[in-house]
């Protein structure tokens, strides 16, 4: 494969998810050259610094150095917006973890801002990258289960429980929806393109928890979901299908995800989207059971840092991003859009739009660790 030069990038916000980012960004994926990072609570910057070997930057280092070109912005989603911002206007190519924002307005600014820069801007998730969503694409892309009509995604979570292990889950852009709910929309429009119109119903159910973790602070204490725990909903696709969504985390903890496509020919069941692999089946037309399709695709492990190794391929090439802003604004809207049709009690018409993301090419299965899996994401 043809060598180019490598991506400086520097990783704003260093808590739990930051550790397989940059397991697979100092180790795999050889684009992209870590040189920092950052994040406001100190002890934690100096911690991934030492293990990963990088150094530990504040933000305004990394903003003034030149020679960074990409950041990825893996803080909780109260702070994408400031962190984003910034980047943007420092010039950097940024990736950022979802959601892209919080308010339709506040991600309009962003995605304006990096087309006023010239700089690429993309989002997670990145899962729809892995093997698992690029073998059903494919599938479907080669007619296997006829014209897609329509399609089904649910999951089930416990919010109370999340809240008290992982605070942030408890406050906007923390909840099912925005989340979660993003990785099976992102999974589905991957596959089936763009939406037109939205209805729906979004809710917080029983605000009020009390803490019921012994191992964690405030044991009995009082505390109040500030995000969404239930949302349902249908959409219409452009293409002419329509699908049904069901994010409901005022349930159980053991998820019981379902992600599915139906067609003139079959139907395709796909594995958890918050995963990279998992099985894709399919139950064909006189058939009584599904079979198991086998993988064309590679990343089947615990990939994440594959989106911001594509930007950086991106940016080389002189490409769009596979996990391109348009289609993250787009599900935020498709999400935000079910808030606003639930208040109005009417339909809401989407005002976005993005381009299908192109597939990964076929035949890089050998090595899901190794530059010929990552040749893919070059092409």
């Amino acid at each position: 494969m043809e060598k180019f030069k490598k991506v400086k990038t520097a990783v704003i916000g260093c808590g739990m998810i930051s550790d397989i980012y940059l397991q697979n960004m100092t180790s795999v994926f050889e684009i992209l050259d870590v040189a920092g990072c950052c994040d406001k609570i100190p002890e934690q910057m100096e911690k991934q610094a030492a293990k990963y070997g990088i150094k530990p930057m504040s933000m305004e280092e990394i903003l003034a150095d030149k020679s960074i070109e990409l950041v990825v912005n893996l803080t909780t989603p109260g702070s994408h917006h400031q962190v984003t911002k910034q980047a943007l206007e420092a010039g950097k190519n940024v990736y950022s973890e979802k959601p892209i924002d919080l308010s339709i307005e506040a991600a309009r600014e962003l995605v304006q801002l990096a087309d006023a820069g010239g700089v690429l801007f993309g989002n997670a998730p990145d899962t729809f990258l892995g093997s698992a969503i690029q073998t059903a694409r494919f599938a479907l892309d080669s007619g296997l289960i006829g014209e897609a009509s329509s399609c089904y995604a649910a999951l089930n979570r416990d919010s109370g429980l999340l809240a008290e292990r992982f605070p942030f889950t408890a406050l906007p852009g923390g909840g099912i929806g925005l989340d979660v709910g993003v990785y099976y929309l992102t999974a589905l429009l991957s596959i089936l393109g763009p939406v037109t119109e939205v209805c729906g119903f979004v809710k917080t159910l029983h605000p009020r928890r009390q803490r019921c973790l012994t191992s964690r602070p405030g044991f009995g204490e009082f505390f109040t979901l500030q995000a969404e725990n239930l949302v349902a909903g249908s959409f219409r696709l452009a293409g002419g299908a329509v699908g049904t969504i069901h994010f409901n985390s005022n349930c159980i903890q053991n998820e019981k995800p379902q992600l599915v496509i139906y067609g003139s020919e079959g139907i395709m069941y796909m594995p958890d989207p918050n995963l990279f692999g998992g099985e894709v089946r399919i139950l064909l037309k006189g058939q009584t059971e599904p079979f198991v399709l086998p993988p064309t695709h590679a990343y089947s492990d615990n990939c994440r840092g594959i989106g911001p190794a594509e930007l950086a391929w991106s940016l080389r090439k002189g490409r769009k991003p596979r996990t391109s802003k348009e289609m993250a604004f787009h599900i935020l809207e498709l999400l935000l859009g079910l808030y606003q049709s639930c208040e109005s009690r009417a339909f809401y018409a989407m005002t976005s739009t993005f381009e299908r993301p192109a597939a990964i090419p076929r035949g890089y299965l050998g090595d899901n660790y190794g530059m010929e899996a990552e040749a893919g994401l070059a092409l």
